[in-house]
């Protein structure tokens, strides 16, 4: 990417960032939108709250144009258990159709929520993939008539490796069963087009590819929405909210996914990135990212470090390599500011604002890390 993109984002001006997969950098224009936070807060006026909720709609309809989803589909909040939760909520899970297929790649939020809803009936099938690939044939073997949601994440946190999600959507429904995607891993470094997809419900965030903070994101598919209603809520899920008076029903769209009273800064932050990102296209993203993790897998096949991550073009936007002693050498490498991340494997994410210089440098001191490791 050119000089004058990357300039855009302060942190590349003093490391090797290479971990947007775990956080993301944030652009230089997000200064400005703080400071005019702030000015609006030292001078308060009650009547910003118009500007704001429609902040946080630019927000929403921009990720849904992102996703390849139709206006007033999606809606934010602060995070993904939140919105997780809410969904849960809207159904009843009485036998036979009680099932929620898993799997154990799942980011630890997933089962933590699947199982407290034990308590209302669910009942959680955890498919074992017996590695850090997704085994996409266990998986459907569990999905069946007795399956009421099909909860999976588009890649996994902890290697990368991605589910076909056409595939399973296509055989989810042809039993009957709903699909939720935790696509926090993919949303902004893959393209994703949840129309096309049949997608009945995706989840995603702004802190990782999405170069935003401290805001997560629903879709649903909207032919769905008129028969959901969570039980799991707040005032600006009414139809009446905005009026100050009580609501009679549900809000049309994704609005009845809200809660109380948002908090709309994140957002504004997270539009900065959502503009610099859709301006680039995630066709060009998706071939960066490629080219770059093609770069790191080349470069630890030739030393010798194991790759855990897929090698194909299936991989999502991070590599994990299998070292010795990897959290200490995520700290010695941050140490000398080529800055990754480690959950269980060391787990290396560049983003469009990297390049293959910068994959090379961080290759290099790994290489001497593993050559250290190996005498």
């Amino acid at each position: 990417m050119d000089a004058a993109f990357r300039a855009h984002f302060p942190v590349l001006q003093t490391c090797v960032y290479l971990n947007s997969n775990s956080t993301g950098a944030v652009p230089r224009g997000v200064q400005e939108v703080l400071a005019g936070y702030w000015e609006t807060l030292r001078t308060w006026r009650d009547d910003v709250w118009g500007g704001w909720h429609e902040g946080l709609d630019r927000y929403a309809d921009g990720v849904a144009a992102f996703v390849g989803a139709p206006a007033g589909s999606v809606v934010t909040d602060a995070n993904l258990s939140t919105l997780l939760v809410r969904v849960a909520s809207c159904f009843d899970y009485r036998t036979p159709r009680n099932r929620v297929v898993t799997t154990d790649l799942e980011f630890p939020t997933v089962p933590f929520i699947w199982n407290a809803f034990r308590r209302h009936g669910a009942q959680p099938v955890v498919v074992g993939t017996g590695g850090p690939r997704i085994d996409q044939d266990a998986l459907e073997e569990q999905i069946d008539e007795r399956t009421l949601l099909v909860c999976v994440p588009h890649a996994s946190f902890t290697s990368g490796a991605t589910v076909d999600l056409a595939r399973l959507v296509k055989h989810a429904h042809s039993v009957g069963a709903r699909v939720v995607v935790d696509a926090f891993q993919t949303v902004g470094i893959m393209p994703l087009d949840v129309t096309a997809l049949g997608v009945d419900f995706l989840l995603g965030g702004a802190h990782k590819w999405m170069c935003g903070a401290g805001t997560a994101f629903l879709y649903v598919r909207p032919d769905l929405l008129p028969d959901l209603e969570p039980a799991a809520t707040g005032w600006q899920a009414g139809d009446r909210a905005l009026t100050f008076q009580p609501s009679t029903g549900f809000a049309d769209g994704a609005q009845r996914f809200a809660g109380g009273t948002p908090y709309p800064l994140t957002s504004l932050i997270s539009q900065v990135g959502l503009d610099l990102l859709a301006g680039v296209g995630i066709e060009t993203i998706r071939a960066h990212s490629l080219r770059c993790t093609q770069r790191v897998v080349d470069r630890a096949g030739a030393a010798g470090i194991p790759v855990v991550s897929p090698v194909g073009p299936e991989r999502g936007g991070v590599v994990c390599l299998d070292v010795p002693d990897g959290e200490a050498v995520k700290y010695r490498l941050a140490a000398r500011n080529l800055i990754c991340s480690w959950r269980g494997y060391l787990r290396i994410g560049p983003h469009v604002y990297n390049t293959l210089d910068e994959i090379d440098e961080f290759m290099d001191a790994l290489e001497q890390e593993w050559q250290g490791s190996h005498r």
